[in-house]
Parts: structure tokens; sequence; C-alpha cells
């Protein structure tokens, strides 16, 4: 029997794999021939590209850092070998080298073949000496000197202090930045057509250093002729915001105080309910006369309203301290003036490294966004000084800085000081933006110990804190509330090496005694003995203390001033609790007007009155109503020429003619001073000189005069007068004071110092007057106390 089978019909979904199948093997075995045609171009590709780089390197730097020279390389590990690449590198590490001073730097690359058919590239560096700039000249000033126009720069000459500083390598960025404080300058002295021609940068190799020249146009020096105001809105008085004008008609044109003038009047206006309006100075010139008259125009601006403020770029500073730098937010009224306030405020701040604000057009016509764009730089700071001054000897501190706490924008300070004659710590802490408003607030703790034995016989050591709120009125007025709370804690040594106590407690086997065995006066009086006000004011004082400072500060430099205002006053009540009760009130004021080119004048006065009042913790002392601690103590800081605590009412009951200054309530003085540049050394050695002649006094001592020394409720040989009791059989229980309101006055030079190591002043002054004192058992006391030589100085690094 036959069996037949019919043929089984292949299934759609297989006949579907078998054709794909297909196709993918012809496309395979397409791409296989494609591969092999076209392989030996590829492979010449590769060869023309140059060997695969396995790494790159750099060696031989020492001065600059290898991560940052890193970052500046082309040539990658991984990557085909490219020569333009490799060049390229080679300019840009030299160009690093140029901005560190290193413009002698040289750089060879070469290629490492290794056995796998890749190479290493490798930079070799000779780093060479240092190279700065050598010489920055001036081409077309002729009303301001090359030497002043170069003391204005952040860049220097190279000079025989180059090894202390950086601010002579050559840096494009902080060149720019001297450029534009060459053109502030000129256009704040009345240069009103002043421009810079060019700027040129050239590299001496000869010379090992840079040579910039600078050619300006100074153009002619003008000065204000009418200053007028035109208010174009309605229900601004002309007259009213006339005081906000910072231009007086005369006066030399200054670009800066026009726009301090705009900024107030902008404001002022704006605060009247014209939130739109714009002040727009319009200048014309008057050749002949050599005038600008100036008219400030009020008027309506355009309506624009701030959609959004964008902040970015900031790192580390958190955006509210940005932010809160503007008088301004989203949602207000746009005002040019006021975003370039804001933008100079941040600039101030140093806590970036650059700050630039720009706009874009916002959702709709009448919207606009700023951008605030940030880089932030280091804020924190490690810093070691030393010093030495005639009165401190030699010290030393440490301290830690950061104006930048946290990216808040808080002041936080730590420091410690370690010397001969005193040392101490202390510590601050300031929050420039107290509960969002624009006023500061802060805390100072503090523990300081002097020794005052060389002056009056005793040592001191003060405990305490303040606590501080200052609240900015204008941009040159302060006022600032203060609270302070210390205990001051005042000994008298009394040992064979410092015996200033021993007429009151003798030291065995020391101090000479009469043959009842209280001590010799003779001799516990002449190796120093200290008052009986100082000895009366022994132990702890508590002071409670509240009191306010005013500021006013115009001056065009904090750290060297040429020209400007600057006052302050201090009113301080003692008494809301602790041991001292006075009203206090203290003055200080100096003007500094620029005589001539680098020849500066300096006019100061100051005074000070102190005023006990009820009970000041004298339990058996009488006469007066403050301690002694309470009183002014006096010396080089009112009159040059005298030690500290040289002038000023003195205890002349004893024979110790040296010290036993007691204080005084009421000081005054003043000073002409004129500092000058030493001609013939480089401006760049910041050594100047300076002539001047001080005068003032101090009196009134307010203390006790009486003291019930020896327990028996009686002043032992006291009738009214103090008279020195010359049998010495008793312990005198009175002091008798020289109490002088003559003028002291004193003639001096200096020599001034702005070295790397910190500000350095050297004096020497010759007493022209002072109190001589008086002959007691042929020995002179009361005498002032003079030092014709005084030096301070300190150094950071």
């Amino acid at each position: 029997m036959m069996s037949t089978t019919k043929p089984r019909r292949k299934k759609p979904a297989t006949t579907a794999i078998v054709a794909i199948s297909a196709l993918m093997a012809g496309i395979t075995a397409a791409e296989s021939a494609f591969a092999q045609q076209v392989a030996p171009g590829n492979r010449r590709a590769s060869a023309a590209q140059g060997p695969i780089v396995n790494r790159v390197v750099v060696e031989g730097n020492k001065k600059v850092e290898k991560a940052l020279l890193e970052e500046q390389l082309q040539a990658r590990a991984r990557a085909p070998y490219n020569q333009a690449a490799v060049d390229a590198d080679v300019q840009r590490i030299l160009e690093v080298y140029r901005r560190s001073g290193r413009g002698l730097a040289q750089v060879t690359p070469r290629l490492v073949d290794l056995p796998n058919g890749t190479v290493d590239v490798v930079y070799t560096i000779n780093e060479g000496d240092k190279t700065g700039v050598k010489e920055i000249r001036f081409v077309g000033n002729g009303q301001v000197s090359s030497s002043r126009l170069r003391g204005l720069m952040q860049t220097t000459e190279t000079n025989l202090l180059s090894f202390l500083k950086s601010s002579d390598v050559y840096d494009p960025d902080r060149l720019s930045t001297d450029l534009d404080l060459i053109r502030r300058y000129y256009l704040k002295n009345g240069y009103a057509d002043y421009r810079l021609v060019s700027s040129d940068v050239a590299f001496d190799p000869n010379g090992g250093g840079y040579v910039i020249t600078i050619t300006v146009d100074e153009g002619e020096q003008y000065r204000f002729g009418s200053v007028n105001v035109d208010p174009r809105i309605a229900g601004v008085d002309p007259g009213a915001v006339r005081r906000d004008i910072s231009t007086s008609e005369g006066s030399v044109y200054n670009a800066e105080a026009v726009e301090r003038s705009v900024q107030a009047l902008t404001s002022n206006v704006g605060r009247q309910g014209n939130p739109f309006a714009q002040v727009r100075p319009v200048g014309t010139r008057d050749p002949s006369t050599r005038t600008v008259n100036l008219t400030y125009v009020v008027e309506e601006g355009p309506r624009i309203y701030i959609e959004r403020i964008n902040v970015r770029g900031n790192s580390r500073t958190r955006d509210y301290v940005i932010r809160r730098e503007f008088e301004l937010g989203e949602g207000d009224a746009y005002n040019q003036v006021l975003v370039d306030r804001a933008e100079r405020r941040l600039n101030n701040l140093g806590y970036f490294k650059r700050v630039r604000i720009s706009n874009e057009p916002g959702s709709s016509a009448d919207r606009v966004v700023v951008n605030v764009d940030v880089e932030d730089q280091s804020t924190g700071s490690f810093a070691i000084s030393g010093g030495y001054s005639t009165a401190d000897g030699f010290i030393g501190e440490v301290s830690v800085t950061e104006t930048n706490f946290l990216g808040r924008g808080q002041f936080v300070r730590l420091a410690g000081q370690l010397g001969q004659r005193a040392y101490g710590v202390d510590f601050s802490f300031t929050e420039p933006y107290f509960l969002g408003y624009r006023m500061s607030a802060g805390i100072d703790l503090f523990s300081k110990f002097s020794d005052q034995t060389r002056y009056s016989r005793y040592e001191n050591r003060m405990t305490g804190g303040t606590l501080r709120l200052g609240l900015p009125m204008t941009e040159e007025f302060t006022i600032t509330a203060r609270y302070s709370l210390y205990q001051q804690t005042l000994d008298i040594p009394n040992d064979t090496d410092q015996p200033y106590n021993d007429c009151s407690i003798p030291i065995p086997g020391y101090t000479v005694t009469n043959a009842d065995g209280t001590p010799n006066r003779q001799f516990c009086e002449g190796n120093g003995e200290a008052s009986l006000a100082i000895k009366e004011s022994q132990g702890d004082t508590i002071t409670s203390l509240v009191g306010l400072t005013y500021n006013y500060n115009t001056l065009d430099n904090i750290r060297e001033p040429r020209n400007g205002f600057y006052a302050e006053l201090k009113t301080d009540v003692a008494g809301l609790g602790g041991d001292s009760h006075y009203f206090r009130v203290t003055g200080d004021a100096r003007y500094y007007r620029e005589l001539f080119e680098d020849v500066v004048g300096i006019a100061r006065i100051q005074g000070g009155h102190i005023m006990g009042f009820g009970d000041n913790g004298a339990e058996f002392a009488q006469g007066g109503d403050l301690r002694i601690i309470d009183h002014f103590f006096m010396g080089p800081s009112l009159v040059r020429g005298f030690a500290p605590n040289g002038i000023g009412p003195r205890d002349i009951s004893s024979l110790d003619s040296r010290a036993n200054a007691i204080g005084g309530t009421t000081y005054f003085g003043g000073t002409l001073e004129v500092q000058f540049p030493i001609w013939g050394l480089p401006r760049e050695l910041g050594l100047k000189g300076a002539v001047f002649a001080d005068a003032g006094t101090l009196y009134g001592y307010d203390g006790p005069t009486t003291f019930d020394v020896n327990g028996n409720n009686f002043i032992d040989g006291y009738s009214g007068t103090c008279t020195r009791n010359a049998s010495a059989t008793t312990t005198q229980e009175c002091i008798e004071v020289l109490d002088s309101k003559k003028i002291r006055s004193a003639v001096g030079a200096s020599i001034l110092w702005s070295s790397p190591l910190g500000p350095i002043r050297f004096d020497y002054a010759f007493a022209l007057s002072k109190e001589e004192g008086v002959i007691r058992d042929g020995v002179r006391v009361g005498a002032d106390r003079t030092q014709a030589f005084r030096f301070t100085g300190g150094t950071r690094f």
C-alpha cells in the first residue's frame, strides 16, 4: 500500500522572516565590499592626522600651578596629534607666564614615541626670571605730571621692592582699570575735554620688561559757571531741590560731583511721587572763560517697568546680598541712575572680580529685564602682622578675616595680639543690612592687657564688649548708636623689680623701714611709688555706657587723602548700672587740601570733656566725682614730642619724678602739617616727608584728693591743704595735684613710608613749651615728660 503526502504550505510569517534574512545578508555583503573599497583611503586620512596622543605632560613649572597651565591646553589624550593645536598651546602657556610677570619664559614642545604607535606630548618650560613693567611713559600731559599719573595707577614700575609686590606685573585687565582711573581723575579736576589717545604696551627683551606708553589729550581746565535747575515736571520746586546739588559756581569742574548731584536729585524727586522722573545734566562750555554752565533738567522719563532682575554667576554670594544693593525691584519704575548706583555699590563691596549690569527687552514694550552678571572672588584672609612703637614696644598680631561670611555679606574678624607691654584678643562681627534695612549692626568682644608702669605705675586689663547700630543718613553722614559693657582691673605691681606700692605694703627684706616699722618714705618713694589716687582705684570697675557717634566724611581717598574733610563727634553716658557715672563728649576734625602737586596740607583740631555725676564708688575717698581710670590721659596723640601720659595733671606729693600722671577732664589741641614727596627718590618707594606743629593742653583733675588710708575716719595731717609729711612718721593720706592749663607746643619733622610691609612713620619733635613742675626736697616733680623720637609701624605678610 502506497501512502502519499501533500506538500506543506509555508506560513506567511515564515516567508517574511526568510525574505528579511536574505535582505540583511545582502546588505552585509554590500557593506563589506564598500568597506574594502574605502579602507585604503581611511588609512591614508588617519596617517595624515598623525598618531594618537597617549597623554599630555607639562614639566619644569615651579612658579605657576600645573592645573592652571593644563586648563589652557587644546591637545588632549586619546585624540589625533595636531601640530596647530600644540603651537597654540605654546602661545597660551607663554601668555599665562607673561601675566605672571615672566615674559622671558620659554616653552619647548616635544613628542615621545611609544611602542604601541601612540605618542606623549611634553611641554618643557624654562620659566626664566621675573619680568615686570620696566617703565610707564606718558605723552601729552602738560598740566598733570607723569609722577602724579603713575601714582593713580595700580600698575607700578619695577624697583628694589619688586620682590615684595606683584603690582609691577603687566596685566591687561589691571591696565584697563588704570586708564579709567586716569580718566576719572582728569574729569574730576576740571578737564572736561580729556580723552585717551592711545595706550601701547611693548616688551623690551633687552631691558627685561614691558614699556607702557600712554598718550593723552588733556584739553583745558574748566570751572563751573552758572548752576541751575530746570524742572519740567509739575510740582517740583527748584529751590527745594537745590540743596541736593554738590556743584557750585566758580569751583573747578568735577564730573563726580555732577554724578552725585544727579543721584541726589533723582532720589529726592522720586520720593515726591515722581517714579519715572529722570535728571539730565546739560553742560554748555564757554572756551573764552573756560567755564561750563550747567543745568540739571528734571523731566518725565519713559514709563518702563522692571519685569525681572536676573542674578547670574554668583556661585558663593547669596542672591539677596546682591539684590539688596538695588533701590528698586521687580514691578518698580525703571531708573537708569539708580541702576548705575547699584552697580557701583556692588563693585565697592569687594566680593566680586567683576560686576556687569545689562538690560534686555521684556515681555512687552513697557517692560525691561535687568541682568546682573557677577564673578565671585576670595574674600577671606589670614594675616600675620608685626610692628614696633615707642609706647607698646614690639607687638605681633595674628588675625583671620572674612568680609563675606558664608556668602551672606557679613564681616567677621578674630585677632590675637602679643607684645612686650600689651597683649589681648578681640572678635568683631558686622551685619551690614540689619533686619533688611540699610543699617549696620555689629558686636565687638575684647580682652586687652596694657602695662602702664613706665608712665603711671599700674597695669590695666579691660574685658568686655560693644553693640553697634549704624544708620547712614547720606553718602557722607552716618550716625552710630553704641552700648558698651566692660570691666577694668587695675593692679599695682609690688615686688623687688617693680616696687610701686611698698610705701603702703612693705616688701619683706627689701623695703627700708623706720624705727617704728613704717616704710621709710625717702626710700619707698625714691624707687617709684604709685599715687594714692591710683591706689584708691585698684581692683575691678564695671562701666555700662551708651553713646552716639556722628561721622562725616568727604575724603577723596581713605588711605592717602589729598582733599576732603573728616569729622567725628562722640557723646557717651555711663551710669546705666556699673560703677562709673559720667557724661563725656569728644571730637576730632581733619581737613586735607592739596597745596601744590603732591604737597598736602592738613589742619586738625580735637578736644574732649568729661563730667562726673552721682556716686562713683569712692567709699573712703573725698574731693572729686570721677575715678582716675575715667579721666583723659594724653601724650603724643595730642602733642607730639611728649611721652604717653606725658602731659596733664600730676600728683606731686611724692618724690616719684617719672610718673604719677592722674589724668584730666578737659583737653583740646590743634595740628598743622604739610606732607610732601622726598624729591630725588622714586615715587614707587612710597617715601614722603612731613613737617608739623602741634599745640594743646589737658587739665581739670576731678578725682579724690584725700584718703582715709589709716582707717581712723580722719585725714591725718590734712587741714584744707595737703602738705608733705617730711618726718614720714605717718602714712600720707592726701595728694597735692599740679593741674596746669599751660599750652604745650612742639614742632618737628617726619618720614612716612607706605611700604609693602605696611604704613611706617618716624616722628622727631622738639617741645617748645611745657610744664616744668616744682622742686620738692631737691627733686623736681610734676614736670611733663617729653619724648623726642616716636616710631610706629607694622607689617602684614
